[in-house]
């Protein structure tokens, strides 16, 4: 076996990320061809975690192959040249561990997490199905039924169809703006020879990072991973730069109705934001994010719940992209009470914009984000995703100790300018419920986009 090219540049610091920290447990290794694999040793675990985490997403994908990343990410379970779909089924449950994948807007991330001692096996299979998946025809079929139904299953949870249908207010016909599932009619005609052409263009070992954490030794870790990507790699590549660009897009955000009868009507609705490269943005966002619905003492949950009982679920969110984000409101309640819940929903979004957050509310929100990134980090999965997803976001880390010093040093007056910014933003909007024409919506509603 040829040896491996171990190289643990500097990174290049921006003020989202900086170099990895001198014995900080992170390292990271380009093997030729441009693969790059990056560890975290986990003292006191006895368990390791590997992705192999591709920078292929529902983004890259053209209107005719909607939904074809995540079909994709199903189909290559099913056969390897040496591996039947049970065959890998039955070798994971034969070490009790866990095997599985996820598609999202910029990346898709194939997965295991086992006991430390099986990662070899673990590195073995994931990299076969990446890098072997088959996309016969025939599975293909068997497999569409199954996306089909997956759809389906969205259809029947409004939460989850008002959330891919926001996405489609904010950013129309933008690759953000459809939905990572597809749709009924571009899963049904989805073609293996689309399918089998999008993973040899797109899964290419330069556009891949595998991360491992947990009870790891790095090199054995670059070996085993050099080894099983090896006759893939082409020498002459180099690692695919970290997904940037500026975000174009004609129009505003707009609005969505869609028509389901039910118990509740549920509403979602926000403004686009930040991308994840403007980093003086990103915590006083999160903050902001905090303040107005991101807990049980946040503004949004005391008004709205707590104070008045008019709905069960209410929150806010932040979603971020290379060069686009948006934040969003969502909150279910009776049909009836729509138009108050709006209404008081959006006050609740003037008053921050006008008047910002306290220094109570900030320095609450911030004791709630570092209490969520450090407990988030207790097990080998969470420390593999994390590693897996900064390095193919920004091509080099931070530790967690220097991304608490930067929650640390936001300001009430940094989120009250942030929230000056964002808020003042034309709003997009979609609508699960029974309303059969726009014009039945609650006023409070439409005017959210008027």
């Amino acid at each position: 076996m040829t040896n491996p090219q171990l190289t643990e540049p500097t990174a290049t610091s921006t003020d989202d990320t900086d170099q990895h920290s001198p014995g900080g447990g992170v390292r990271r290794t380009v093997l030729p061809g441009g693969l790059r694999v990056v560890t975290e040793f986990v003292p006191g675990v006895r368990s390791a975690s590997i992705g192999v985490w591709v920078g292929v997403g529902s983004r890259d994908e053209g209107p005719t192959v909607a939904g074809a990343a995540h079909f994709l990410e199903h189909l290559l379970f099913k056969a390897t040249p040496t591996r039947s779909a049970l065959d890998i089924a039955q070798g994971m449950d034969s070490i009790g561990g866990e095997l599985n994948a996820f598609t999202a807007k910029e990346q898709t991330c194939y997965y295991a997490h086992v006991i430390d001692e099986d990662l070899p096996y673990a590195i073995e299979v994931v990299s076969d199905v990446v890098l072997n998946g088959l996309c016969r025809a025939a599975d293909v079929d068997v497999e569409r039924q199954v996306v089909l139904e997956e759809i389906a299953m969205r259809d029947d949870d409004p939460e989850d169809l008002v959330g891919d249908a926001f996405m489609t207010a904010m950013f129309g016909n933008h690759p953000i703006g459809r939905p990572v599932i597809g749709s009924v009619e571009s899963i049904e005609d989805m073609q293996a020879s689309q399918l089998r052409g999008f993973h040899q263009r797109r899964y290419r070992p330069e556009r891949m990072v595998v991360a491992v954490a947990g009870n790891v030794d790095h090199d054995l870790v670059v070996e085993l991973v050099h080894r099983a990507f090896e006759p893939r790699l082409d020498l002459s590549a180099e690692p695919a730069p970290r997904r940037e660009g500026v975000f174009r897009q004609q129009g505003a955000p707009g609005l969505v109705r869609i028509n389901r009868d039910g118990e509740q009507a549920h509403l979602a609705f926000g403004v686009r934001a930040f991308g994840r490269h403007e980093g003086s943005q990103r915590w006083p966002l999160s903050i902001l994010n905090t303040v107005i619905g991101g807990g049980l003492s946040s503004r949004l949950f005391q008004r709205i719940r707590e104070e008045r009982g008019l709905a069960y679920s209410v929150y806010s969110s932040v979603d971020t992209f290379a060069d686009t984000g948006a934040f969003s409101v969502y909150l279910g309640c009776q049909p009836e009470n729509l138009a108050q819940v709006t209404s008081l929903a959006r006050g609740v979004l003037e008053e921050v914009a006008a008047n910002g957050v306290t220094e109570a509310e900030c320095q609450r929100a911030k004791g709630s984000l570092r209490g969520g990134l450090v407990l988030g980090l207790e097990d080998s999965a969470s420390r593999m995703n994390r590693i897996g997803r900064s390095e193919l976001s920004y091509g080099n880390h931070r530790s967690v100790s220097a991304t608490l010093a930067r929650i640390d040093a936001v300001t009430s007056d940094e989120v009250a300018e942030v929230a000056r910014t964002v808020l003042a933003r034309p709003f997009g909007a979609c609508v699960v419920g029974p309303y059969q024409r726009t014009r039945d919506l609650p006023a409070a509603v439409r005017k959210l986009v008027e």
